[in-house]
């Protein structure tokens, strides 16, 4: 028989209590390239803001925010 699969997503967070999840996505994605910034590509610590983030945005922002980054226009706080 086949494995089962486990769904999960990011944890409730008292910071963006309403249904529109815009701003968590972004603070979940700024805050796991932060993490990697201050800890390194490797650091085990930086995997659940990346899951945080894969599981709340869209792919589309996520391409685009990572095009931004290198170019060097992301508007965000890295």
């Amino acid at each position: 028989m086949a494995d089962e699969i486990e769904l999960k997503t990011a944890p409730a967070d008292f910071r963006f209590p309403t249904t529109n999840q815009t701003r968590h996505c972004f603070t979940r994605y700024v805050e796991f390239h932060r993490c990697v910034a201050a800890k390194g590509d490797e650091a085990a610590d930086c995997d659940k803001f990346a899951k945080y983030y894969r599981a709340l945005c869209p792919g589309e922002w996520v391409e685009r925010w990572n095009e931004q980054r290198e170019n060097g226009t992301f508007p965000g706080p890295l």
